[in-house]
């Protein structure tokens, strides 16, 4: 159902991902436009979609009243569009990685905070209700102080020949990794990988952060693998949670071991999280934040965040 009142954006670009945020905006009565360069995507979004405005370039969609754009574009393409946006007057909407450089992420987000300009970024994991479930929980302090968040998304699957696979599957996993450790002040990352296909594109990479709070967190990701893993393990002082993204099940584990080392565990338990799309739940996110001025859960500055451990990790591979 539609809601004449919701505010309206235009989606730039309607290629593999792009096409999920039209359907979705446009479910949420939300969708005034869509630019897209390839005359083959344009048709389709056009036919699937008759009563919306098509765009053929992003300068078009750009000198438009519509007061925000969201950005499904290449990522090289994104600090470059988003702020041409910003300096339009847009709200922006960009995807991950928000950019491929921390010092254009902060750009971004300190123009976006000057111009009291609504940016947000395209953390999808953090839309999730597991993942929104176990953030809450973990700040009620049921659990203790968390001490480490371990990510593991590996399986067989698309592998690029521009990027690796860290810049291609890793963002979800840091701001996870941020949000549930209560995003500490990062202190170091050590990353090793291997590029078994193809030269100096590692298709598998394992990356170990610390921070200032003296937390601690690993990531592992791979797109050569001969089974679908998606998981976070949370460490906290009292308890131990796991998040079964295939599976969809967050299991709590009374498990611990104290400043004696000695090793408690009474047994575990597994949490009913209702079910939704974590899509449709971040583009109404931003639509809210449209309405409201409210900051994003994943604003600019998260996205900032996400970029420095991406370039971080990305420099240690190569040291």
């Amino acid at each position: 159902m539609t809601n004449s009142t919701q505010a309206q954006v235009i989606v730039v670009g309607a290629g593999n991902w792009g096409k999920n945020l039209v359907r979705n905006f446009h479910a949420l009565g939300a969708l005034a436009g869509v630019a897209e360069a390839h005359p083959g995507l344009r048709e389709a979004i056009a036919t699937t979609y008759p009563d919306i405005t098509t765009y053929t370039d992003f300068q078009t969609a750009l000198a438009t009243d519509v007061p925000a754009l969201v950005l499904a574009t290449p990522a090289p393409s994104h600090y470059e569009l988003a702020m041409a946006a910003l300096q339009a007057g847009k709200d922006v909407f960009v995807e991950k990685p928000m950019t491929l450089r921390t010092e254009e992420a902060r750009k971004l987000a300190e123009y976006a905070d000057k111009q009291g300009r609504i940016l947000m970024v395209g953390h999808l994991l953090l839309y999730q209700p597991a993942i929104a479930w176990m953030r809450d929980y973990l700040a009620s302090g049921k659990a203790g102080k968390v001490l480490h968040v371990a990510t593991r998304r590996l399986k067989l699957g698309k592998v690029r020949t521009e990027e690796n696979v860290w810049w291609s599957f890793a963002p979800h996993d840091v701001s996870v990794v941020l949000d549930l450790l209560g995003n500490p002040k990062l202190q170091s990352v050590q990353a090793q990988g291997h590029a078994i296909l193809q030269p100096s594109i590692e298709d598998y990479v394992q990356v170990d952060l610390r921070f200032g709070s003296g937390q601690s967190a690993q990531i592992n990701c791979s797109w050569y693998w001969p089974l679908t893993e998606r998981s976070t393990v949370v460490i906290a002082e009292a308890q131990m949670l796991v998040y079964d993204e295939v599976s969809q099940t967050v299991t709590i584990h009374q498990k611990y071991i104290d400043q004696d080392l000695k090793h408690y565990d009474q047994g575990s338990e597994i949490v009913e999280v209702a079910a939704s799309e974590p899509l449709k739940i971040e583009c109404q996110h931003f639509l809210d934040c449209l309405h409201t001025r409210q900051t994003p859960r994943s604003d600019g500055w998260n996205g900032v965040a996400v970029v420095e451990i991406l370039e971080e990790a990305q420099k240690s591979l190569h040291d």
